[in-house]
This record gives C-alpha cells, structure tokens and sequence, in this order.
C-alpha cells in the first residue's frame, strides 16, 4: 500500500576476544576476592546509571543501564569501558548461570565474545568472580567491560548485546530492547572508520519456529501479555529498519513481536515503543486508514510461496481500531488515492486490546509506548490451503510498527516495493513439541546433485543461539525448496 520509510544504518566493530560460553556452577567469590568485589555491589539504584535501558530477563534481573565512555565516536584499535548496572529483582536459586557479552556488526554477525572480561567476569574459566547465581536480591551489580575496537572494523557503530546463560539455557527476556535470541542490546557504540561502508544486509528471510501451545492453555487478549505462555513464546527480537534491515535506534518508534497458536486462532502480541503515542480516528470509523498514525501491521501470505496470490492484511492502532482487507496480488485490486484498499469487505474477525503506557494524543509528554495482543481466527483466512496450519507448514508473515507511513519490521523490504512485497516476508514454521522435518533422501550414489539443491547444500548456520522455541527449522514446502537447516544452541 502506500507507505514512506524511515531510515537508519548499524554497524560494528570487534575487540579483545576471550573465552567462549563454557558450562560452570555457582561459586561465591574466594574469599581474596570478597574485599576487592564490594566495590561492584551497591545496596540500591544509583542516580545515574547511564543510558537506561530496562531489560527484564525473566521478572528475575534487570539491566537498569548502561554507560559508555568515551562517548564520543571511537577510532579502531582504540579502548572503549562499557559499565553496566544489573539489578536483581528476585534471586536465580541455580547454580551456574552465567553473564555473556557478544559484539555484533552492521548486518548482524557476531564478530567478539567478551564472556569473561571485568572485574565480575574473571574466573577460572569454569565460572566468573561473581556469576549472577550468587547474586542477592535488592542489591545492584556494577559490570565494568573494556576492550579494543579492532583496526578492521569499516562499519560505522557496534552493538554490544548482553544476558545471562546456563548450558545451553538464557534467561528468557520479558521486556526492553534485545535480539531474537535473549540477547539484550546493552549499548550502541559510533566507530569513526575513516568512511568505511556499511555491510550489505543479508537478502535472507528471517525465519521464526512457532510450537503449537499445549491443550488447555487459556490466553486472556487483555493487551498485557502476562500468561506464561507469552513468556516463552518465540519471539521476532528487535525489528529492523524496514529499508536497509540494519537495527533502527534512531527510528522514533521501535518495536518487537512474539508468535503463538493453537486449533481455534493464531496469536500475535507486539510491545511497541514510542515516545508520542498517536491516535487521531474516531472510535466508530470503519478500516481507517491507520498507517498514516501509529498502528501495527501484520502481513499473511498463507501459501507460504511468496507470491502475492490471495494475502491478508491487518492493522491495530493504540486506540484498538482495525483496518482489516483481503488482496487478490500484489496491491490490487486497490483505487487511489482513497480507497478502497484491497476488499475491505473482509474481516478478520479477530479480538485484540491494547494496554498503554502513556498517555494517546498529548505531544506535550513523553510516553513510553503500547502493547498490542491479538487472536485471529484461523477460519478468518479462507483462502489459505489448511486451517489450521498443520504441523511443519511454512506460512509468510510480516509484522511492521509504523508510525506516519513507515516505521520498523520484522523484515527489511530492501528497496523491493512496499510494505505489502510477500517474497521478504518471514518465515513461520508451525509445529508441536517434538516435532523435527523429515530427512532429506540422499541423492544416489552414481549422480551428484545439482549445485544450490537441497542435496548439494544446507542453509547456513547463523551466529549466535536461537530464543527459546524460536526457529531453529524450516521445512520444505515443496521438493524445490532448501532442506531445513538446523542451528546448535550455544551461548
């Protein structure tokens, strides 16, 4: 439809690299080191701890901030102190959790594991000085991390993503901004690289493992997001700059979505920040035309192909208004400039709530932002081949926060047409606990297998461990499509 896009570019650098995330168990500090660790342990917040951040892993721990010095742009092979304050809510009560740090670069490759510097993280490489398992509540833990840029950095800033690990477990995070993985984004440092240019973001899809939820879970659509269900449940991480898919901190409104279903309806919730929350449309308006203020935006392309035939659209704004349609292809049918968009005549028939945490409408304050939750009927989508998916079916989805006819998505259109382009929507892969793809036949033994088929070759790995229940698989549709690829857990 139509839609503007508001930019912004990420990049990274490396540093110091020390030793990977390894298994260990709770250790208090020796008792040469009880003295020289007081120094990191503050018996409340303090009045300053940096840029705040507020990354709740697990309602258990809380990255209040963080703090970088120098703050200014960083030449590489120069030294950078990052000082992060964690406060603890409640106490782990596990032995071996762990703090990890990893630094990623402009299109998202971890580039520096920095696990085990600073004065909380030395240890003997089994277990840190100070590990959160022993970590009291009420108190805050000072973490002090330094480390290099390294000289080859040509990426314009660096993010460090930071949680707590246990084997191949991490803290699950409830809230604040993070990674598709439980990686949350501790700081955003500006490199001066001398011009160098950014990466070229990767042109994959990303992909997203949705198991079914377990007969008899009730989900409430309050807008609160508070089930345990909700908790665990996959989610997209940090959306992305829907022009170039690098992560968008300078975009005005930021957001992030997790994925849920069962037999009845598929189950979508998105926290959204923003600053100056925007309604605008009567209450009793029919499909306003929400993307011209702040809404969300979920695209549906069930065949799972990609190819713009029979996909759904649904928008819900901070007021809980909706503006639901159906497409034939690609934008059409539609009438310009005022609609209809689409056949509006459709209707999802979904429930959904929005909870604000703000106020809507008043620009002379500062908001925090909305979350909106929502249960779309699975009958809604007539022109999908299965409803209920079943387990292993791959739809195309694309979730957007948006904000005056752009705004920040799940995945980047890369210049591909707009909003609506269902070949860069993502993955879903629908499953059930347990479930694994069937493996792929192996090509006989007197033919190779044509270069880039599934036999010749498997999907890359990527960097880094996927969230809990997130999409580790993605299965073919048909015998033309990759064979799934399958990321090992690690730290």
């Amino acid at each position: 439809m139509r839609r503007g896009v508001l930019g912004f570019v990420l990049a990274l650098s490396p540093a110091v690299v020390t030793a990977a995330c390894v298994g260990g168990s709770k250790d208090e500090p020796a008792a040469d080191q009880t003295e020289a660790l007081k120094a990191y342990i503050l018996d409340k917040e303090p009045a300053d701890v940096g840029n705040k951040i507020g990354i709740n892993y697990d309602n258990k721990i809380t990255l209040l901030g963080s703090r970088v010095e120098p703050s200014g742009p960083i030449h590489p092979g120069e030294r950078v102190k990052v000082t992060m304050y964690w406060k603890v809510d409640k106490e782990i009560g596990e032995d071996g959790w762990k703090l990890f740090t990893h630094v990623i670069d402009g299109s998202g490759e971890r580039i520096l594991n920095i696990d085990n510097v600073g004065p909380l993280r030395h240890g003997d490489g089994r277990t840190q000085a100070l590990p959160p398992s022993s970590w009291k509540a009420g108190k805050v833990y000072v973490d002090e991390q330094e480390f290099a840029i390294p000289k080859k950095v040509k990426t314009a800033t660096i993010q460090l993503t930071t949680g707590i690990w246990h084997a191949q477990e991490r803290l699950p995070i409830i809230a604040g901004p993070h990674e598709h993985d439980n990686r949350g984004i501790a700081a955003t440092i500006h490199v001066q690289n001398n011009g160098g240019a950014e990466p070229a973001p990767s042109t994959r899809v990303p992909e997203l493992r949705v198991d079914k939820l377990e007969k008899g879970t009730k989900i409430t659509i309050d807008g609160k997001l508070d089930e345990e269900a909700w908790k665990t449940a996959p989610s997209t991480g940090a959306f992305v700059d829907v022009r170039t898919g690098h992560p968008a901190p300078s975009s005005p409104i930021q957001g992030s979505a997790r994925l849920m279903w069962d037999d009845t309806s598929l189950y979508v919730g998105f926290e959204v920040k923003d600053k100056d929350i925007e309604g605008g449309f009567k209450k009793d308006e029919k499909d306003p035309h929400l993307w011209t203020k702040d809404t969300v935006e979920i695209m549906v392309d069930p065949d799972g192909d990609g190819d713009n035939k029979d996909y759904y659209e649904i928008q819900i704004n901070p007021q809980n208004l909706v503006f639901d349609s159906e497409f034939d292809n690609y934008n059409m049918p539609k009438k310009e400039p005022d609609g209809p968009f689409g056949h509006q005549e459709w209707s999802a028939k979904l429930k959904s709530a929005v909870t604000i945490n703000g106020t809507i409408d008043k620009p002379d304050d500062t908001d925090d932002g909305y979350v909106v939750e929502a249960a779309i009927p699975w009958k809604s989508f007539s022109k999908a081949e299965k409803t209920p998916p079943e387990p292993g079916q791959t739809w195309r989805i694309n979730l957007y926060a948006m904000e005056n006819n752009g705004g920040v998505s799940w995945s980047a259109i890369l210049g591909q047409g707009n909003f609506h382009r269902a070949s860069r929507f993502g993955r879903v892969l629908f499953a059930t606990k347990g479930w694994a793809p069937p493996a792929p036949s192996a090509a006989p033994a007197e033919s190779a297998a044509p270069p880039g088929s599934a036999a010749a070759s498997a999907a890359p790995a990527g960097s880094g461990a996927p969230a809990a229940g997130s999409a580790a698989l993605h299965p073919p549709k048909t015998l033309k499509e990759m064979t799934p690829k399958v990321v090992t857990p690690t730290p």
